[in-house]
């Protein structure tokens, strides 16, 4: 057995699919009604069908998880960010831990907790 992807919920899958490609070059692979599979495993399912499913609410920035993406040009990375999407909410601005990692945290257009970090030495 073997994970094979990571859902995560969104209100319009279009602007979703849009955000994911314009930050981190995430392409579609296959579109199944508002069940829409992008590359590196990352699954976006819009809201309805997931409230469908569940029959419970959605509950955007709940911090339970995040999404992790490593970059190495992270300045360049924030610089993108900030141009494309100048009002995104933003969990950590640009730090570096201790152990010399630099990170950002923030929220994509659904509440979903995104990290990007520079690669681990």
């Amino acid at each position: 057995m073997k994970l094979k992807n990571t859902l995560i919920v969104v209100k319009d899958i279009e602007k979703a699919k849009q955000f994911y490609h314009d930050l981190f070059g995430l392409e579609m692979l296959t579109d199944n009604d508002g069940n829409m599979i992008l590359t590196d495993g990352l699954v976006l399912q819009e809201e309805r069908h997931w409230k469908e499913f569940l029959k419970r609410d959605i509950i955007p920035k709940s911090n339970s998880c995040e999404l992790y993406f490593e970059e190495a040009d992270i300045e360049g990375f924030v610089e993108k960010l900030e141009n494309l999407y100048p009002d995104i909410q933003y969990v950590n601005r640009l730090m570096t831990h201790s152990w010399e990692q630099t990170i950002i945290r923030f929220y994509d257009l659904d509440g979903n907790l995104i990290e990007v970090g520079t690669p681990m030495k």
